[in-house]
């Protein structure tokens, strides 16, 4: 490998030390970097990725899950190898510490590495039969309520047709590496992360029975929520936006 890409979490390197600690140990092993060490927008990584991408072996990723997650969504469609150096505190998919950072770039440099491809989900919002928006995930897509206290409905399809309905608080539809996260607290079932499935999860569901359901991801179509009253009051962690109808699930590919 001779040229990375390195997104640094600027909160938890503020004086870019070990950042700049990483550029100097490329440098010694005569290969080049770029580095973002700021917020960019999806559509910029676009553009920095149609300038970079074609001579970028691997994108290494300075700080904790929720940068290696954001990492994974803007740069998903490149298709280029990322590792994470951790500079949080869990790093359950950052896999390197602060103390073999060395050592990991001596292994990537000299091609002595695996690749290890994870699935990820693509979601697109609907309205009124019209797709609004559309967007990328690596760990889950979560939808749950806003405003008042009222529960929402889910009705989850197959292949087209209607497989379960739930009442509940939210849903949570993971991945396999989402599976150790907001699902595992919800109680949902921990899967292997190189497992090509879905996990559908409940939060607070209104029963006494109802469990997770683990898919195929080629079997899930879509799931529709509504909840009574003029307003639809719903919030999904995908977009960060109200009011939506329905749901369609997609694999990355």
């Amino acid at each position: 490998m001779k040229h990375f890409i390195i997104i640094t979490n600027r909160p938890k390197d503020p004086d870019l030390e070990i950042t700049r600690r990483v550029q100097e140990l490329l440098k010694l092993r005569q290969a080049s970097c770029s580095v973002y060490a700021d917020e960019i927008p999806k559509e910029e990584w676009k553009r920095i990725l149609l300038r970079e991408g074609d001579r970028t072996d691997a994108i290494l990723v300075l700080g904790g899950d929720g940068t290696m997650l954001r990492a994974a969504r803007d740069t998903a469609d490149s298709q280029i190898p990322m590792l994470g150096i951790n500079l949080g505190t869990l790093g359950y998919l950052t896999e390197v510490e602060k103390n073999g950072m060395e050592d990991a770039i001596d292994r990537l440099v000299a091609g002595s590495y695996q690749v290890e491809d994870r699935m990820m989900l693509c979601g697109q919002i609907y309205r009124q039969g019209r797709m609004e928006e559309e967007n990328s995930a690596l760990n889950d897509i979560t939808i749950t309520r806003c405003g008042h206290l009222r529960m929402l409905y889910f009705q989850i399809y197959v292949n087209g047709k209607l497989l379960k309905e739930y009442h509940a608080d939210g849903i949570i539809i993971a991945t396999p590496t989402g599976s150790t996260g907001y699902n595992m607290s919800a109680g949902g079932p921990l899967v292997e992360p190189g497992a090509q499935m879905i996990l559908l999860t409940p939060v607070c569901p209104h029963t006494l029975q109802t469990r997770s359901i683990v898919l195929r991801m080629r079997l899930l179509s879509g799931l529709s929520a509504r909840r009574g009253g003029k307003r639809p009051g719903l919030r999904h962690a995908l977009m960060g936006r109200e009011t939506w109808s329905w749901l369609r699930l997609t694999r990355c590919e």
